[in-house]
């Protein structure tokens, strides 16, 4: 089975790389259609060679893998070249982006022959990408999206590019649901896949300590991790934290709003919040996580999210807003739920947990649990597998 990854941004490095891996283990031949990550390194045993070039790279072997060498796949930086050298501004690298869209979306139709099955992860001008997918070839897109309210111009865009292809992978039954319900995605094109844990990140040979002023923090920590972002609900939590006493709160990834009013809600709070304001290279990411006594997502919309997948991979406690996909993780007991939007909530359910231990080890070993079978890459692969194996053998 010869399959293309396609994400032309490289929005989601981690997820793409994960996936490749787990399906040359699982036997398939696989190459990674992507440009190159601008924002910071992709996971090291990713980078060999010289990135203008094919790369053969061998994903870690996992323990439900067969015995000899590794199955290897390939990744191809053939999109956006100018647009990601390091160093553009985020202007200038847009308006690169911009240019050299249609001519990279139409040379990679011309090479898609090489390819049983193309799995799109991305296409990030999805009105105009519908018009230029691959035609000889079964489809599948994955809906990483964070779902749109049903009836929205982009709503309405998403349904046409979704109506394109021959399968749409969700990783989650109420993204699903939504799928089927509002965006008219038939039930048969449907295929529920979870996203996989990041157990990656857990084994690093070159893993960072803890920001010196983090290191001699002493009593609970409770976590929020990644891109600040308003949807993220980062201020919900600020407001809970304003009535919670005894913990500290480390608020940590790169900006994307306004963070004056996350300040002066932080300067009400009784303990102390820090913040780190810059994106964390994964080699970092274990610090945190095994240092957080509790990680937060406090989510006002989402289907699901990378952060958390981290976080089950590491095994952490979770507290989740009871929002998209986030009550299915709930009930593999890895999580605790409050509603969305509801500090008051979400106050009492840190509160209560701080205040009980053994309760945070249950939900850590339940997350280390999920992470290992339903969240696991190889299971995923299997799924994904069988999937390419159903569109193949349909008569196009």
């Amino acid at each position: 089975m010869r399959v293309h990854l396609v994400d032309p941004a490289a929005y989601t490095p981690p997820y793409d790389h994960a996936l490749a891996g787990a399906l040359a283990r699982a036997g398939a031949t696989v190459e990674l259609i992507t440009c190159r990550f601008p924002h910071g390194p992709v996971p090291r045993q990713h980078e060999t060679g010289d990135p203008s070039d094919i790369r053969r790279v061998a994903p870690e072997r996992s323990t439900l893998a067969s015995t000899g060498p590794p199955r290897t796949y390939e990744v191809r930086e053939r999109f956006y070249r100018r647009a990601s050298r390091p160093g553009l501004r985020p202007g200038a690298r847009r308006a690169a982006r911009a240019a050299e869209h249609l001519p990279d979306m139409l040379s990679y139709r011309r090479e898609a022959d090489r390819a049983d099955v193309v799995h799109y992860q991305w296409l990030p001008i999805p009105a105009l990408d519908r018009r230029l997918l691959v035609r000889r070839r079964p489809r599948v897109f994955t809906m990483h999206w964070r779902l749109p309210e049903a009836g929205t111009r982009i709503a309405r865009t998403l349904t046409g590019l979704l109506a394109e292809m021959d399968a749409v992978v969700v990783h989650t039954e109420h993204g699903a649901g939504r799928l089927e319900r509002d965006f008219g995605v038939s039930a048969d094109r449907l295929r529920v896949i979870p996203h996989g844990a990041f157990d990656y990140l857990t084994r690093q040979e070159d893993e960072v300590p803890l920001p010196e002023e983090l290191r001699g923090v002493e009593g609970p920590v409770i976590l929020a991790f990644g891109l600040v972002r308003h949807y993220k609900g980062t201020d919900v939590l600020l407001e809970a934290f304003q009535r919670l006493e005894g913990a500290e709160l480390w608020v940590v990834g790169a900006p994307r709003m306004p963070m004056e009013p996350l300040h002066k809600l932080a300067e009400r709070a009784p303990g102390r919040v820090r913040f780190v304001e810059r994106f964390i290279t994964d080699p970092e990411i274990p610090a945190f996580m095994r240092r957080a006594d509790l990680v937060v997502l406090p989510y006002r919309n989402i289907e699901q999210s990378g952060v958390l997948y981290t976080a089950l991979a590491f095994g952490r406690p979770l507290v989740l807003s009871a929002v998209g996909g986030f009550p299915e993780i709930a009930e593999r007991g890895a999580a605790r739920l409050f509603p969305s939007e509801d500090s008051g909530a979400l106050r009492d359910v840190l509160a209560e947990l701080l205040a009980d231990r053994e309760a945070r080890e249950a939900l850590g070993a339940a997350a280390a649990e999920a992470a290992s079978t339903r969240y696991s890459w190889d299971g995923i692969a299997r799924s994904t597998v069988e999937l390419y194996g159903e569109l193949v053998s349909r008569p196009r």
